[in-house]
């Protein structure tokens, strides 16, 4: 049964591929460095974990935030950002030998 709390938000207004990290309160020199700080944390999150264990982590990390973010518009448009790269420039990641 549904409580008040578990209400989803109203949707947003769609993707963000721009940086968006932040941490309330903090104020930063540099606009990257709240996204250095979750990457960082990423990558020790996966320390001492063997593949198995690290493709695990990956998969519930992505549940959580999937969970987290709710709006399936929103998530769907994610799904596609993250299969075709090349269609979100600002969020593209380098795939082979740039010449």
């Amino acid at each position: 049964m549904r409580t008040a709390s578990d209400t989803p938000a109203a949707p947003t207004a769609g993707l963000i591929t721009a940086p968006h990290f932040f941490e309330p309160g903090r104020r930063d020199r540099h606009a990257f460095t709240p996204g250095d700080d979750f990457y960082e944390a990423l990558i020790d999150s996966h320390r001492t974990l063997d593949d198995a264990q690290s493709a695990l982590l990956n998969a519930r990390l992505l549940l959580l935030l999937a969970n987290h973010i709710g709006d399936l518009a929103v998530l769907r448009e994610a799904l596609r950002a993250a299969r075709l790269p090349e269609a979100t420039p600002s969020t593209a990641i380098p795939t082979g030998d740039p010449a």
